[in-house]
């Protein structure tokens, strides 16, 4: 069994401090596009707009990827280490 090495323990914290800066720029950037789709439905006739649908489905993912690698559940960084999925 060839196992991957294992990231020294300082850097790895060093980078879950990163990410969790990241994380709470991510959660401002949401709370801003959740409120402008809203407001644009309100205009649209509840109707959402599909690039910021699409956007916060990518960012949703994106955090999603950066909590498994926060709470050890994965040893993949998120973007910008990895491709954006």
């Amino acid at each position: 069994m060839d196992e991957e090495p294992k990231e020294n323990l300082i850097m790895r914290g060093l980078w879950m401090l990163i990410i969790a800066m990241m994380i709470g720029f991510a959660q401002s950037v949401l709370a801003f596009v959740t409120l402008l789709q809203f407001i644009l439905m309100v205009f649209n006739n509840r109707k959402p707009n599909t690039q910021l649908a699409w956007f916060g489905q990518s960012l949703g993912d994106w955090i999603a990827k950066a909590a498994r690698f926060q709470t050890a559940a994965s040893e993949e960084k998120p973007w910008p280490w990895t491709p954006l999925e």
